[in-house]
């Protein structure tokens, strides 16, 4: 596949929103409560973007979601990316889901 540099720099951007939504998860976070999109059964655990429309991070999850290792997955995740502890408050069996962030 041959990458112009449109799609080179489409992905630099992409990344970069990445990165920023990494460095400033703090302002996703409303009332200790954090939602988001989880898209299971990906390569690996990782935040791919913010939808605008749901108010909500993206996260690609390398577990299926099978025996509640999707959401197993998603609070190691979190808990290590905040340095808090989180459990899901709602969304247990949606990939739409609301963490609760802990002190």
């Amino acid at each position: 596949m041959i990458l112009n540099k449109k799609h080179v720099l489409e992905r630099f951007m992409i990344k970069n929103d990445i990165l920023i939504i990494m460095e400033n998860i703090n302002q996703y976070i409303n009332n200790g409560s954090l939602k988001i999109i989880v898209k299971p059964n990906s390569q690996k655990t990782e935040i791919i973007g913010y939808d605008e429309l749901k108010k909500s991070v993206v996260v690609s999850v390398s577990e299926r979601p099978k025996d509640n290792k999707a959401n197993i997955e998603v609070i190691k995740y979190f808990s290590k990316l905040l340095k808090k502890r989180v459990r899901i408050k709602s969304g247990l069996t949606s990939k739409e889901k609301i963490l609760k962030i802990e002190n």
